[in-house]
């Protein structure tokens, strides 16, 4: 008996040790962006796993393979199997709840958040999901007490920050957004900061300033896609068109999600 233990203790330690080096390969995968390699590691890790509390990463690791590389429908269905898995995984509340507020019901996505807040009552991302969530639904004054909240707890946060002024411009509550944007800036002048101050100079028709800022957010970064679309609202509004097709262009080139721009897109349409 004591040779048969011994022997098992062996192979549960092999099969152990051949399941970690299948996880840091799955993991490197997805650091490099290959997406396919990491969802079928990260697959087969999910399927092999018994232990409830693993199965659940895996399938949230998959869940997020899934998702970048836009397959949502099986991305869905991943989260869901991690909730079965192990429904006590903070990790699974946030991606169900932030693709929800995306893809899916809203009702949903705040759903998932207030389960999610139950195992962690002082989460930003679930707040930060939620607030916007509430924005969409129109209910401003709930978002606004949740971005206060999360900034009264989280003062550096500089997500909810950033998405508080922006949520202060769509508001209307212009030059409130832009008080808040030139705090940010002179803390952390950086790409996105400078596009959206952009954004709140262009709602103000200030269009010379908003061309300064969002020229100064496409030098910081040239990649961030969001730049040239900002760059093309502002051309269509002082009539340069041909112009902002061309940054339109630049902007799907970057990464920029087609569906977003849709509206911008028609009219660069040969008449």
């Amino acid at each position: 008996m004591k040779k048969i233990s011994t022997f098992l203790t062996l192979a549960i330690a092999v099969m152990g040790s051949a399941q970690l080096q299948d996880s840091k390969a799955a993991d490197e995968c997805f650091k490099k962006a290959d997406y396919k390699c990491a969802e079928a590691g990260y697959a087969s890790l999910a399927d092999k796993e018994r232990i409830g509390k693993l199965k659940a990463q895996y399938y949230n690791n998959l869940g997020t393979s899934q998702r970048r590389l836009g397959n949502r429908q099986q991305a869905f269905a991943s989260y869901q199997n991690a909730l079965k898995a192990d429904p006590n995984i903070l990790e699974t509340y946030i991606n169900l709840s932030s693709m929800h507020a995306q893809w899916g019901n809203k009702q949903n996505a705040l759903d998932f958040a207030a389960k999610g807040l139950l195992l962690d009552s002082e989460n930003a991302e679930l707040f930060l999901t939620r607030a916007k969530v509430y924005e969409d639904l129109k209910k401003n004054d709930l978002a606004e007490k949740d971005y206060q909240h999360l900034i009264s707890i989280a003062p550096d946060n500089l997500i909810a920050r950033t998405n508080y002024a922006t949520f202060k411009m769509n508001s209307g509550k212009l030059d409130a957004a832009l008080k808040d944007y030139n705090t940010l800036i002179s803390e952390k002048p950086e790409s996105l900061l400078y596009n959206n101050r952009a954004a709140v100079y262009l709602a103000m028709k200030k269009h010379k300033e908003a061309t300064a800022d969002v020229d100064r957010a496409i030098k910081l970064d040239p990649k961030f896609s969001l730049s040239y679309v900002t760059k093309a609202r502002i051309q269509f509004e002082t009539n340069r068109a041909t112009d902002a097709c061309i940054n339109l262009e630049t902007a799907l080139k970057t990464g920029f999600e087609k569906y977003l721009i849709n509206d911008l897109l028609k009219k660069c349409e040969v008449k």
